[in-house]
């Protein structure tokens, strides 16, 4: 079978993106594992196959390269990009997802889309665990360029606790006023450029320790993202949008 597809960046993650909304395509783990591998396929930190749905403007479909399944915000962020290329929506809409609902809107510059609310946060000592449609693991730490992140993540990712469901872990400086993060991604098992999902729980850590924010900028090793939210107190926010840039990087069809 051979699929045609697009490839979009936002902030430095990359996404295989297909138009199912023929519904044709169901795609295997191994096919899945193919098509984001770097050497032997096209090379991704996800796939994204945009489907048809009679509750949104689309169904954002999303696969991290091991094949297992969760909600992607950056990957979303490009999804409603590829989606207006389509001419399936305009400068503002709603799309499902695995999590639930998310509205949208866009300009020339940005893609905003709105997060999940969040209930609650758990702390494990001075860190945080934060669900924004995957789970997160959070650490505030100095000079985190030096760290070796593979093996600092690995000590929380491959923990008892976390071993089978498996989380990923953020670590986190705080450099005038810009919150700077690296993050280790499940699904990918390394460290990625960007995590829209990571970078929202980010934030919102952050927006708990300081009541008195409403936005937050966080500098990713691929670019720059802010997140805006209102603080309900108790760990509780609502009207939580990540903001940032997406790319078109190149159209393309493979056999699979």
């Amino acid at each position: 079978m051979r699929i045609q597809f697009s490839k979009y960046q936002g902030t430095g993650n990359d996404f295989i993106i297909v138009d199912n909304r023929n519904g044709l395509f169901h795609p295997t783990k191994e096919q899945i594992v193919h098509l984001c591998d770097r050497k032997f396929g096209i090379g991704s930190d996800g796939l994204i196959l945009i489907e048809s749905t009679g509750f949104s403007d689309f169904y954002m479909n999303f696969f991290n390269p091991d094949g297992s399944q969760s909600f992607c915000g950056n990957g979303s962020r490009c999804a409603v990009r590829y989606a207006q290329k389509l001419g399936l929506v305009a400068n503002e809409g709603e799309f499902k997802a695995i999590d639930t609902k998310h509205d949208f809107t866009s300009d020339d510059e940005v893609v905003r889309i709105k997060m999940k609310n969040i209930l609650g946060i758990e702390r494990e000592e001075e860190d945080f665990i934060i669900h924004t449609g995957s789970p997160h693991y959070i650490i505030y730490k100095n000079n985190i360029d030096q760290i070796d992140i593979l093996s600092e993540a690995h000590k929380i990712r491959y923990s008892e606790r976390f071993k089978v469901a498996g989380i990923n872990v953020n670590f986190v400086e705080e450099k005038d006023g810009v919150l700077h993060v690296r993050t280790y991604e499940r699904g990918v098992e390394n460290e990625t450029l960007s995590c829209g999902t990571g970078v929202t729980a980010v934030a919102l850590s952050y927006g708990y320790q300081h009541p008195e924010i409403k936005e937050v900028t966080v500098q990713t090793r691929g670019g720059k993202l802010s997140v805006a939210f209102n603080n309900l107190g108790n760990g509780e926010f609502e009207e939580i949008w990540l903001i940032g840039p997406t790319q078109f990087v190149y159209d393309g069809e493979i056999t699979v």
